[in-house]
């Protein structure tokens, strides 16, 4: 094992699957930047070359259409964006091209490609390169969808998607870059379908991916010095969704408080409280409860930002809602962030 920073982990994922592969190609604006993508392609164009690490166009869903067309000849392309706002213009190739074809074609054709995309909070965004998407990507069958958390997911994630015959779509937050973490040394792949539990608890379970996971971990520090105990599970994989650890921890607790990385109509949140709704109805000792950004578009101004995601206070302010207790003077301590710039 080896400490590693969450994009220095990707990079390292991609190195060793390049070296080993020479089919993976790197495609996406910014990849070749000094940068590279918060760290997770920096030095890559200079070790394999512009042949297979190569800036893009501003035009998704024709770079879209490329990497598709070079996954169906044989090629492991894995396209990256800056933002998953800019997916929006990528859907059609990917829901009716890249997720079905498999299908289509009786299993005898695939369509390898793997997309990363960056989501997540920072100042100045504003209401169009702000957003998280991931209950889009879990609608359509035949898409994996990941949300690492931690620089071991993020990693051995992104080895196995590129290992699959079939599209998957990595979602990252950009304030996770920089949080270090154990990784394999050599990396290995780690399989979809498998939760986390980042925090055992017998009071409470706190269902929350990605950054939210982070924040709710340090939610549930502050509950269990006010005598609470939470449970923290992080699905990582979205589909396939773990459904067992997530449900096992339900019965457990018999409380059950979902915080979303985006919106909670029709999100993560929803599947999440529709599963416990259907397999654990008998155990909920109180409704399922949810969070997640508020339900409106997202405002540029820095103090409005802060009211518009949801954090560590406000995650524990529900818990203890949830116990019909008030919340305690001073909240959660806040927690500077080593993101600093709108990039």
């Amino acid at each position: 094992m080896r400490t590693l920073k969450y994009g220095e982990a990707i990079r390292a994922a991609l190195a060793h699957a390049m070296r080993r592969d020479p089919d993976v190609f790197i495609m996406g604006l910014g990849v070749d930047d000094h940068k590279g993508i918060f760290g997770s392609t920096k030095g890559l164009a200079e070790e394999f070359g512009r042949e297979r690490v190569f800036d893009t166009p501003i035009s998704e869903g024709a770079m879209t259409g490329v990497a598709i067309g070079a996954a169906l000849n044989g090629l492991k392309p894995v396209h990256v964006h800056m933002r998953v706002d800019f997916l929006y213009l990528a859907m059609d190739q990917l829901f009716n091209i890249a997720a079905k074809w498999h299908a289509m074609y009786g299993g005898r054709s695939s369509i390898p490609i793997v997309v990363r995309a960056v989501v997540g909070r920072s100042w100045g965004q504003g209401a169009q390169h702000s957003q998280c998407l991931p209950s889009f990507f879990m609608n359509v069958p035949g898409i994996k969808v990941a949300m690492p958390t931690t620089p071991a997911d993020a990693q051995g994630l992104l080895l196995a998607a590129i290992a699959d015959p079939n599209p998957a779509v990595l979602i990252e937050h950009r304030l996770l870059y920089d949080i270090a973490g154990p990784v394999p040394d050599p990396p290995e792949p780690v399989p979809f379908g498998k939760a986390a539990v980042r925090r055992p608890g017998r009071d409470l379970t706190i269902v929350a991916n990605s950054h939210m996971a982070v924040e709710s971990l340090r939610a549930a520090e502050f509950l269990s010095g006010h005598g609470i105990e939470a449970e923290v599970v992080d699905p990582v994989s979205l589909v396939p969704l773990d459904r067992r650890t997530l449900m096992e921890s339900v019965r457990r607790t018999g409380r059950l408080l979902v915080v979303d990385t985006g919106w909670t109509v029709c999100g993560v949140s929803a599947e999440i409280a529709a599963l416990a709704a259907e397999e654990a109805p008998a155990a909920l000792k109180h409704p399922v409860r949810r969070l997640g950004m508020q339900p409106t578009t997202c405002p540029t101004s820095k103090p409005l930002e802060n009211a518009f995601y949801p954090g560590a206070s406000g995650i524990a302010r529900e818990a203890f809602a949830m116990f019909g207790r008030g919340f305690p003077e001073g909240g959660v301590p806040e927690q500077t962030s080593a993101f600093k710039g709108a990039f």
